[in-house]
Formats: C-alpha cells, sequence, structure tokens
C-alpha cells in the first residue's frame, strides 16, 4: 500500500517534450535520410539543380552540396549535423559536398535494420570507425602521386583534377576553358594560402567563353569627379601611390571657433584650407608615383589637378581590392602624404582602363611579385553567374589541395567500388557480429557509383554488377562508372581524377556525423517559458510608467 502511495517524481518542467530508446534513434536516421534525399539528384555529372526561393525574394540556383544544405533552414537538431559537415567539407577541401551528405545517409541507412533489429549503437559505432580507419589507410595505398613532375606535366595534372570538379557544374560545358584558367590563377599566388589573393569579379553580358584571366589585380571603375575623363588611361612601366587618407576640401568640425579682429585675416584662413590640400597633392605628384589610388574619397579639386600632370586616380576603392593590388604591386597603403620615398611605391609594367560589357575595369597586369590574380566572369543571368562563382570556388580549392597534398585517386566511383570490395574481402576475416556491420559500411560505400547512374538516367544494378565483377577480378581497380555511355571505363586513363584529401576527408566526416547520430539516444526539447516572457513584458511595462498599481493612488498631490 505504501508503494502505490508513493509521490511521482517531477524532474522536468510540465511540457517538455522527451523521447528516449530505439524510437528516438531510429527517428534520427529517417530524418537524416530525408535530407540525404534533398541533395541526393545534384550528385555528379549529370545531377539537377535545385532552385532554392528564400523569404527575402532571393533566388538561387545550385548545385552545390554545402551551398543547398546551407539554404535549406533545416530545424530537426540530428540533421542539422549533416549541415555542419557539409560546411566542413566546403571549408576543408572545397569540393565532396553532396558526397559527404550522401555517405552519412546511407551510412545510418545501413545501420537501421541492425538497430531496430535490437543491436546496440555502441557495437555499430565501434566497427564503423573500424571500417573508416581501414578505408582511410586502403585509400592512401592505392593514390598516386604528382609530386616531382615538370611545371608543364603538373599544370595538365591540374587541369584534369579542375576539369573533374568543374564537369558536375553548371559550367561543365566549358570545364577544360575554366579548369586552365583556374590552374594559373592558384599557380600565379604560389604558396600563400590566403584566398582573396583570387579575385572573382561578376559581369553580367556576353557568354562564357568571354570570361577572361588577369595576372594581376581588375577591379570596376570608382566614383569618379569632374576631370576624370581628361586623366590618362594607359601606362606602361609605372609607379602606383596607395594611400588611405581622404583628399579633398575638408570642412571645419561644427565646434571649432575662430574670432577674428580684422576681416582681412579671414581670407588667410580660407587660404591655409587650400594650402593643405594643395600641399598633400603637390608631395603625391612629386614622389613620382603615375598612379594615385585611395581607400577613401578623391575629390573634384584633387581630380581636377592630377588629371592636369597626367596622372591617374581613383578614390573609394575597396579594403579587399586594395589590398591586393598591394601584394601584387609591392606596395604600402600609407596613412599620410609626408616622407614618400621609392619603397612604399608599388610598380607594375602596364595599366590600362577597359571596358567590360557594360561596365569599365582598371586593370593592372605584370606586376613583380605576381602574387594575385583576377578572373572575370561573363554569363547571361546573374543567378547563372553567381553558381559560376561557386563552381570556380571549388575548383580553385581542389587546385590548391592538390599542389599540397600531391596524391590523387581515380573518381566516377572507382575508388568506392574498390574500397567497397578490400572491405567485404575484410570482413570474411572477422568472426562475431562485426562482420555483418563492416558489410552494411562497404555496401553504403556504393552509394557513389548507384547515384551517379541513377542521375544519368542508366541502369544502376547492371552497371554496379558489372563493377562489382570488374574490381573483383583484381586487375579493374580503376574502373568506375562511364557517364557517356552508360557502361564502365577506367576512370584514370579518362582523367577522371580528383586528390585523395577530398575522398579521405568525406569518409572521415560522414563516419564522424553517422557515429554521432547513433549515439544519441534520447532528445530532450524544452517549453518555451512563455509565463515567464509575459511576466517579464509586464515587469518592463511598470517600470517605464506611474510605478506599479500598489502605488498608483497614493502618489499625486501629497498628503491632505
Amino acid at each position: 500500500m505504501a508503494a502505490m502511495l508513493q509521490p511521482q517524481i517531477i524532474l522536468l518542467k510540465e511540457g517538455t517534450d522527451t523521447s528516449q530508446g530505439k524510437a528516438q534513434v531510429v527517428s534520427n536516421i529517417n530524418a537524416c535520410t530525408a535530407v540525404a534525399d534533398a541533395v541526393r539528384t545534384t550528385l555528379g555529372p549529370r545531377g539537377m539543380d535545385k532552385l532554392i526561393h528564400d523569404d527575402k525574394g532571393n533566388t538561387t540556383i545550385s548545385n552545390d552540396g554545402a551551398t543547398i544544405m546551407k539554404l535549406l533552414d533545416i530545424i530537426h537538431p540530428a540533421a542539422k549535423i549533416l549541415v555542419d559537415i557539409a560546411k566542413s567539407q566546403d571549408s576543408e577541401v572545397g569540393d565532396g559536398t553532396t558526397t559527404v551528405v550522401l555517405l552519412a545517409g546511407e551510412f545510418l541507412k545501413e545501420a537501421k535494420p541492425f538497430i531496430e533489429d535490437g543491436v546496440h549503437p555502441q557495437n555499430l559505432i565501434r566497427s564503423y570507425r573500424t571500417a573508416s580507419s581501414l578505408a582511410i589507410n586502403q585509400i592512401k595505398e592505392i593514390a598516386v602521386s604528382i609530386e616531382g613532375k615538370s611545371l608543364e606535366e603538373k599544370k595538365s595534372l591540374l587541369a584534369k583534377c579542375a576539369a573533374t570538379t568543374l564537369s558536375s557544374k553548371l559550367i561543365g560545358g566549358e570545364k577544360e576553358f575554366f579548369a586552365s584558367m583556374v590552374v594559373d590563377a592558384v599557380l600565379a599566388i604560389g604558396n600563400d594560402d590566403r584566398l582573396n589573393l583570387i579575385g572573382i569579379k561578376k559581369v553580367p553580358g556576353g557568354n562564357m567563353r568571354d570570361s577572361f584571366l588577369v595576372n594581376g589585380v581588375a577591379f570596376k571603375k570608382t566614383f569618379s569627379y569632374a576631370g576624370f575623363e581628361q586623366q590618362p588611361k594607359k601606362f606602361v612601366n609605372l609607379k602606383i601611390l596607395l594611400l588611405n587618407i581622404e583628399l579633398e576640401l575638408k570642412s571645419e568640425k561644427e565646434n571649432a571657433e575662430i574670432r577674428l579682429s580684422d576681416p582681412l585675416q579671414y581670407q588667410s584662413i580660407v587660404d591655409a584650407e587650400w594650402n593643405i590640400i594643395y600641399d598633400k597633392l603637390d608631395k603625391c605628384v612629386k614622389s613620382g608615383a603615375k598612379i594615385v589610388l585611395s581607400r577613401l574619397a578623391i575629390g573634384d579639386l584633387a581630380t581636377q589637378y592630377f588629371a592636369d600632370r597626367d596622372i591617374f586616380c581613383a578614390g573609394r576603392v575597396t579594403e579587399e581590392d586594395l589590398q591586393r593590388v598591394a601584394a601584387a604591386t609591392g606596395g604600402t597603403v600609407q596613412t599620410s602624404v609626408n616622407n614618400i620615398i621609392d619603397e612604399i611605391l608599388g610598380s607594375c609594367e602596364v595599366f590600362e582602363e577597359r571596358q567590360v560589357g557594360n561596365e569599365r575595369f582598371n586593370i593592372f597586369n605584370g606586376c613583380p611579385s605576381g602574387q594575385t590574380a583576377t578572373i572575370v566572369l561573363r554569363g547571361g543571368a546573374d543567378q547563372f553567374i553567381d553558381e559560376a562563382e561557386r563552381s570556380l570556388h571549388d575548383a580553385i580549392m581542389i587546385v590548391r589541395r592538390a599542389l599540397k597534398n600531391s596524391t590523387i585517386v581515380p573518381g566516377g566511383g572507382a575508388i568506392d567500388m574498390e574500397l567497397s570490395r578490400y572491405l567485404r574481402q575484410h570482413a570474411r576475416t572477422i568472426a562475431g557480429k562485426s562482420q555483418l556491420f563492416i558489410n552494411s559500411y562497404a555496401k553504403a560505400l556504393e552509394v557513389i557509383p548507384r547515384q551517379l547512374c541513377d542521375n544519368a538516367g542508366f541502369d544502376s544494378t547492371d552497371v554496379l554488377n558489372k563493377l562489382r565483377q570488374k574490381h573483383a577480378s583484381g586487375e579493374g581497380a580503376n574502373y568506375g562508372v562511364d557517364i557517356n555511355t552508360g557502361g564502365i571505363a577506367d576512370s584514370f586513363a579518362n582523367f577522371v581524377w580528383e586528390p585523395a584529401v577530398v575522398k579521405i576527408n568525406a569518409i572521415n566526416a560522414a563516419t564522424e556525423a553517422s557515429c554521432l547520430i547513433l549515439s544519441v539516444d534520447e532528445t530532450v526539447k524544452n517549453p518555451k517559458s512563455e509565463s515567464a516572457q509575459g511576466e517579464a513584458a509586464a515587469s518592463a511595462m511598470m517600470g517605464r510608467g506611474r510605478g506599479g498599481p500598489a502605488f498608483r493612488g497614493r502618489g499625486g498631490r501629497g498628503m491632505r
């Protein structure tokens, strides 16, 4: 009787949503599978694009996994993990964002029947981690190094890697044209890690083939005053002065006060203002620079002054462009025009102002340090150019990674099939349940070639059977899906290559994410404390007016 009368223990606030146990793990797996299905069709050269329309009315057309995942605005807490791994893949490697989401979704899908049958998630996690480290070691063994090749050979190898990345993008039709452009841009910045040294400028109009690479800096003509058109628009072997000061007449501050005893003194004050600006301009001219660029405004007086002395000037140049000009020309940005010496001036071989579409561009070519490059992108619609920019970002990242970690693996699903075969073979040597789990991990890896076939409209079962047979024969390790014929082909011979680091990162991230989701067995969702919010709002209102209700009647005219 006493046991029956024991009070119920209330731990959590009323309205707290808790779900736990096997059902919770399965629910999380289903959420992640739904997210993977959203990007599934974007994989590969024949992948479809997604059009995402947000609440602000912006339209984005993209086929990049990370971009789509960011814009989807997912609220499910477990599925958000997939968004995070897509972002980390994008920032770390640049490509393989769809691959990483698909792999994580597939690992979880393969784990689902085991969870439903009562297998403890920790057993699965242990086996998945083992399989992941085995797969990564195998990738390192299969990978081919491109180290020690001549510059020309290296260039063509890197262009092949860039072309593989671009083949699945909207600009895939012109992948050779853009691949060589990307390789030249990355080699131009050398060993510098800063991505912002490669500028991408977008100009609507023309077609993709009108895009060009500047081995230096290019930026749009800035706001200009009268006198600008009289300035020369082309120079050869010139000096450049970079400033971070205003070159215009500045009115005195409102609180400045000058007392005059004689009206004639007023003119001397006005003259002093003019003398200050003329002194600054004179020092700029004496420095020997033929181009003056400033982060702040260059006024109409200065513009005309420079035009009369055959000097080109541009004010309100963006911080990023000014830093890139400084990096390319070897100049230093100055905050004063006093004591300008030759060492702080930048130099370049050719400067010209060129019309690109309906924009005018200032272009600096033949820069001595050569530590920067600019790609000017052309195209029809704004959305198209935006997507082209995202595609080029992926290709630039891939080429940088391939330069640093100079090992490559065959693409087109070849490496995935080879890892799957290797893991299945390894699983046979293991006794116990682990064998089944590693087998399911191996099966999940086949999602990449299967999806490549589905997206291209081929019979995936037929192609996968051919691939399994070829890989099992021991001599088809480089065979992957042939997108053009619907059969199988040697990816290595067809130059479908990708850096090994892309695959290693993808498998690592996908395994970690799936293990993390499998290890969660309870979700607690705290209710929004509406009453607390209401009370806080009410007390704030009270504080503003005549005091609380307790004091309202007393105030006013004092005691009678």
